[in-house]
Order: structure tokens, then C-alpha cells, then sequence
């Protein structure tokens, strides 16, 4: 700038002023220092984004470096992807961004298929709703899950419910799914649970809670079990009648019996007491031919004392001996005892 102005003066031109001394440009100052500021701010602001972006990052590496299972669940534990072992419940610990857990529930699930269709061995379609009650088996977790992963009820499980149940009930015609439900009910059951048991998973129970049928053999299955059931009810009379009849017989012949023996008990007692008669009347026979008095004796024993007050011409005093042998007359009394004008 000198230059230029010596050369202007040389020129002709007016020489410029001299310059005033300028003092220090504060506002230029505060503009550095503002700018010194900032850039201290920016990187302050910087540093503790840092700061807390590692302290997350500690924070979450030391939480991924334990793990918990739930009572009910198996964990499978993965390095780098595989399989290395299965967790019980409780707490465990892992290497941080290397080993990974995927749990497995060994608690009790419930399956359910509201339509399946299927044909019974007499070609009637039936819509059926299946119930499968099923659990992982807890010491096949790692090859269910090396081989299926999670979900295996949907690949296992509802196929095997579907084929075994149109499987089963090919094998029975209408009548007896109508009427012999549970033992169709076993059946399935059993098939399922050979098909779903070898891949893992234990079957508690299956449950056929619905069979529908068309409602025209539906109603013919209804009539002929109300035929079937009056007949068993006529049956069941004519057996009746047939066991009251025996019991009638029995019951005759049971009072013919007892007839029969108080017969026999009544003809033995008559013969009992006119044996006894008899062997009576042949004891008094036999006394008196042996005591020939004994008649005398007794009605002497049973006379009052008291003679008749009419008697007829010729007759014969009773209890008095007219004449006889000395001794006991034949009367029984003794002689002398009773005569006349004694």
C-alpha cells in the first residue's frame, strides 16, 4: 500500500494522510474466542456422547453375559451357532457377542382342529373338532431343536393329527363312531402318539370332542338307535316275565314242599298219637285180665256213698254183692261191707 501511494505521489498526485495508530479490534478477539468456545464445546459435547455410548455398551456387554431359564423351559446354548449345550432353569453365563441361548418351553400345549374332515369305512363324511394335549420331551430338546428349530407342532404335530385321524376313522363305519365314541377316542390317541412321540414331542392326550355327520344320516342313525333301544326294551320284559314265571314255579314248588312236609308231620303225629292209644288200651286190657277186681276197685274208689232212690223190680243194687264167693265180691266190695240189714 505504501508503494502504491509513493507512486502516486510521484505521480502528482496529493500525498494521503499519514495513518493513525489503530488499537487492538476487541470484537475481532471475542469472535476468536468464541470460536474457541464452540470448537471446545463441540468437542466437550463429543467426548461425553463417547463416553456414554461406551458406557451403554459396557452396560449392555455385561448384561449379555449372563442369562436365565424359567422353571417349564429348557435353554439351547449356541457359539457362534452351534449347539453346545441345554440350560436348565436358573442362572447361567455366556461369552458376550459370541454365545447366544434360544429357549425351549417343556410345558404342557394345546393343539386344536375345528374341521377335519374324513369318511368313515361306509363312505359317510364326518366333520370332526380334535384336541392334541402335548409337551416337548425335555431330553430330546437338542435334536428337536437341531432338527426342527421352534414350531415343530406346526411340521409334526397338526400333519400327524390330520393323517391319523382320517387313517382311524377309515377303519369304522358310522354306527360305531356314533356309538362307541370312546374307544374310537383310544384308537387316535394311540396313533397320534406313535407318529408324534419319535420326533420329540409327548402326547398326554387327544381329545375327539365333536363328530358331526350330515343331518339325514344323523337322523337315520337316530331312528335305528330308537328301534334298537325298543327292542332291548321288549327283551328285556320278555326276560322279565321269563324270571318272574321261574320264580313263580319255584315259589310253588317251595310251598308244594312245605305242604308235603306238614302233611307227612301231621300223618306222623296221628299215627304217633294212635300208636300211643293203642299201646294205651292194650295196657289197660292186659291190667285188667291181669286184675280182674280192678273194675270192683275202682268204681268202689269213685262211689259217693249214695244209693238210687228208684229202682226197678228185679234190678240189680249197684255196688252190692248178693251172693258170691267169700273175699272180695265181684263188685270190688268186700263182704259183709255193703249187704242189706247190716
Amino acid at each position: 500500500m505504501n508503494k502504491r501511494r509513493n507512486t502516486s505521489a510521484r505521480g502528482g498526485a496529493e500525498p494521503a494522510p499519514p495513518a493513525e495508530p489503530q488499537g487492538p479490534d476487541l470484537t475481532a478477539a471475542w469472535g476468536s474466542a468464541a470460536d474457541k468456545i464452540k470448537q471446545g464445546g463441540r468437542s466437550m459435547r463429543f467426548t461425553v456422547i463417547l463416553g456414554i455410548i461406551g458406557a451403554i455398551f459396557v452396560m449392555v456387554a455385561l448384561a449379555s453375559t449372563y442369562y436365565t431359564v424359567d422353571q417349564g423351559e429348557l435353554g439351547v446354548q449356541l457359539r457362534n451357532g452351534r449347539v453346545i449345550a441345554v440350560a436348565e432353569p436358573g442362572l447361567h453365563f455366556q461369552i458376550p457377542m459370541i454365545d447366544s441361548v434360544v429357549i425351549m418351553s417343556t410345558r404342557t400345549e394345546k393343539l386344536t382342529e375345528d374341521q377335519v374332515s374324513t369318511y368313515s369305512r361306509d363312505i359317510q363324511e364326518a366333520m370332526l373338532r380334535i384336541s392334541v394335549n402335548y409337551r416337548l420331551d425335555p431330553s430330546k430338546v437338542e435334536a428337536v431343536y437341531s432338527s426342527l428349530g421352534r414350531g415343530g407342532e406346526d411340521r409334526i404335530i397338526r400333519p400327524a393329527v390330520m393323517r391319523r385321524v382320517k387313517e382311524v376313522m377309515g377303519q369304522y363305519d358310522a354306527r360305531t363312531i356314533v356309538a362307541d365314541r370312546a374307544k374310537l377316542g383310544v384308537a387316535i390317541e394311540e396313533a397320534v402318539r406313535q407318529s408324534v412321540e419319535p420326533h420329540g414331542f409327548l402326547v398326554e392326550s387327544v381329545q375327539m370332542e365333536n363328530v358331526d355327520f350330515s343331518p339325514a344320516y344323523e337322523q337315520a342313525i337316530e331312528n335305528a338307535m330308537q328301534a334298537q333301544a325298543l327292542t332291548q326294551k321288549a327283551q328285556q320284559e320278555l326276560e322279565l316275565r321269563r324270571v318272574e314265571a321261574q320264580k313263580a314255579v319255584v315259589d310253588a314248588e317251595a310251598q308244594a314242599k312245605v305242604r308235603l312236609a306238614q302233611a307227612q308231620a301231621d300223618a306222623e303225629a296221628v299215627r304217633l298219637r294212635g300208636q300211643a292209644e293203642a299201646e294205651a288200651i292194650k295196657a289197660r286190657g292186659d291190667a285188667l285180665r291181669d286184675n280182674p277186681n280192678l273194675i270192683a276197685l275202682t268204681q268202689a274208689e269213685r262211689w259217693d256213698g249214695r244209693l238210687p232212690s228208684t229202682m226197678l223190680p228185679g234190678g240189680a243194687v249197684p255196688m252190692l254183692s248178693l251172693g258170691g264167693n267169700a273175699g272180695v265180691p265181684a263188685t270190688g266190695v268186700p263182704a259183709g261191707g255193703f249187704g242189706i240189714g247190716q
